[in-house]
């Protein structure tokens, strides 16, 4: 019975775990995709006015750089935004590492 239960726990620290990475993947992932969607947005907003949606992207390209470069010189902005990512790592490690204790305690 012992091992059913150590079993079951390894289980529920495995979905813990891809859970968090699922998590933590998605946040730094959402950091690329922003600037991305919205170089796409303008290109598409360009292309409603009759440009062409090529030339819309490479229109939008230096409008997508000045907004990036807004948000790196707002001071704070960046490092809050990483330390947030960061906080997701070491959460993630830390109630991972809470099931070794629940595991040795039922052995």
């Amino acid at each position: 019975m012992k091992k059913i239960n150590v079993a079951l726990v390894r289980l529920i620290q495995f979905v813990v775990f891809v859970v968090f990475t699922f998590v933590v993947i998605v946040y730094f992932a959402a950091i690329v995709f922003i600037p991305l969607d919205a170089l796409v947005m303008i290109s598409k907003l360009l292309s409603v006015v009759g440009i062409n949606t090529f030339v819309g992207a490479l229109i939008g390209l230096p409008i997508v750089g000045y907004l990036g470069k807004i948000v790196y010189e707002t001071p704070g902005l960046v490092s809050m935004v990483m330390e947030t990512g960061m906080d997701l790592v070491k959460i993630g490690k830390e109630k991972v590492e809470a099931f070794n204790k629940i595991a040795e305690a039922i052995k």
